[in-house]
């Protein structure tokens, strides 16, 4: 019987996996698949090649604006798709952490077949491997959900989507959320005719509601069809060209064609195979496993980590829970999860990020000033020609520390880690304002917004003293 074993190879799990070898337990690592996990092999690394090249296309048909005579540019899709494997090959390749497993001596069972409990200290793989350890720890991620609707098996998940081998000619994209907002965005760049529902008043509803309205604007100004509060799906049914979605709205039935139709309405636990109920391990009202504080399972010898918890489904948050889960299952209890500063974003046309609170939900709680710039108004995106979008800081107007930060545009994403940065370093909005940034950049934007809300600070101040100067000269005069 080994000390740890950590089922499932994606950032959770490869960092949880080293840091249990690193504290002396002898550890394996086993995944159904390849190392790295979805991260490596079906998310951000995949699709932030394909959202690159999406990318390329738009700024190839900038070029004439700058003078450069060039063709029409056209996508060779399977070239692309041959890029995209040589990345995902490379990057594994060239991953630290592959190198620091190895190098720690843990043992890593990869394309093992999916695992499943036969009790509290046991898994079997479908491929025939039986571990046994005193500690676990569960990190196999979130799938894709699907609607219980006649007809759902004919849809398609994002997965589906990322691995086709031509560009569909059309496209309907179910549930406007990142995954969905990015599914679009992509294949709309590549040719696709996109139409993007939402059940919903908006799209993108974890964001900022300004951001999710200018992308929305964006996204219908590139040809993408929106479509907010869109009714209830009735069913989905094959067509001699592809699939029709049948749906109604207002007591009357409406129909939308395409050669494709993406699901994109959320994730769910990857539980489903693990048999978890036989290692006495509970799962909460939303179907991820259920943790304490110390990422502890309802057995005291399990741990998840990662999107199986239902948390921020996000790697960063992955990586760091991976390392609490690990020492808190070698050391025993002792690291608690954390409030965090948690940058997010995503490579849409345009790209959106934000970190902190919403304005909405600042308004809540405190006095807040909103400042707010333009990216028609920058340097640099005037020189780029990437003038939609905005950059908005909402700052506490008594404490004058940012609260959120909220980017849509070229480089949003780079932006909010700059923003990040300063809100983890306590900096208030006067600091961030006097950090001298270099000109003219993205990042310097930031800056630019940050002596906005300083400026508007102090004129709020010097109001409010003027205005506490005439109160008392009125009252000495009454007197």
């Amino acid at each position: 019987m080994i000390d740890v074993l950590v089922i499932g190879a994606g950032p959770a799990g490869v960092v949880g996996a080293l840091r249990a070898a690193d504290l002396g337990a002898r550890t394996a690592l086993v995944t159904c698949d390849q190392f790295g996990g979805m991260a490596a092999n079906d998310g951000p690394i995949p699709v932030r090649t394909l959202a690159h090249a999406a990318r390329l296309i738009r700024e190839a048909r900038q070029l004439n604006q700058y003078g450069i005579q060039v063709g029409r540019p056209l996508l060779e899709y399977p070239r692309l798709l041959a890029r995209v494997r040589e990345v995902v090959d490379e990057a594994r390749a060239h991953s630290t952490l592959r190198e620091q497993i190895d190098l720690a001596g843990v043992t890593v069972h990869e394309h093992a077949g999916t695992a499943r409990f036969v009790d509290r200290h046991t898994v079997d793989t479908t491929s025939g491997l039986r571990l046994q350890a005193e500690k676990i720890i569960i990190c196999t991620g979130g799938v894709s959900r699907s609607l219980s609707v006649p007809g759902a098996e004919l849809t398609a998940t994002h997965s589906d989507a990322w691995s086709l081998t031509s560009v569909p000619a059309s496209m309907l994209v179910i549930g406007a959320g990142a995954t969905g907002a990015q599914v679009a965005s992509i294949f709309n760049a590549f040719g696709s005719r996109v139409q993007l529902f939402q059940a919903g008043p908006r799209i993108l509803p974890s964001e900022d509601a300004e951001v999710s309205a200018v992308v929305a604007a964006v996204f219908r100004e590139s040809g993408i069809v929106v479509r907010e509060n869109f009714g209830n799906i009735q069913c989905f049914e094959k067509t001699p060209n592809g699939i029709r979605m049948v749906f109604s709205k207002d007591s009357k039935k409406h129909i939308a064609e395409a050669v494709l139709a993406v699901m994109a309405v959320g994730w769910i636990a990857n539980t489903a195979a693990l048999n978890i109920k036989t290692a006495g391990v509970e799962l909460n009202s939303r179907g991820f496993i259920q943790v304490d504080e110390y990422l502890r399972t309802s057995a005291p010898h399990i741990f998840a980590a990662g999107d199986i918890t239902g948390r921020l489904m996000l790697v960063p948050q992955a990586l760091q829970d991976g390392f609490l889960a690990a020492t808190n299952a070698v050391l025993g209890p002792s690291l608690k999860l954390a409030d965090q500063i948690s940058p997010i974003g995503s490579f849409t046309d345009p790209e959106y990020a934000q970190v902190g609170l919403t304005e909405t939900k600042a308004r809540e709680a405190h006095d807040v000033l909103v400042a707010t710039i333009k990216f028609d108004s920058t340097t640099r995106t005037i020189i780029d020609g990437r003038t939609n979008g905005f950059c908005k800081l909402i700052v506490d107007r008594e404490t004058r520390k940012v609260l959120g930060c909220h980017v849509v545009g070229e480089r949003a994403v780079e932006i909010v880690q700059a923003a990040a940065i300063a809100m983890a370093a306590r900096m208030d909005v006067d600091d961030l304002a006097h950090v001298p940034l270099s000109f003219p950049t993205y990042v310097g934007i930031l800056g630019r917004v940050a002596a906005i809300a300083t400026r508007q600070l102090r004129l709020s101040a010097n109001r409010q003293v003027i205005e506490a100067q005439n109160y008392q000269t009125v009252e000495q005069v009454s007197y």
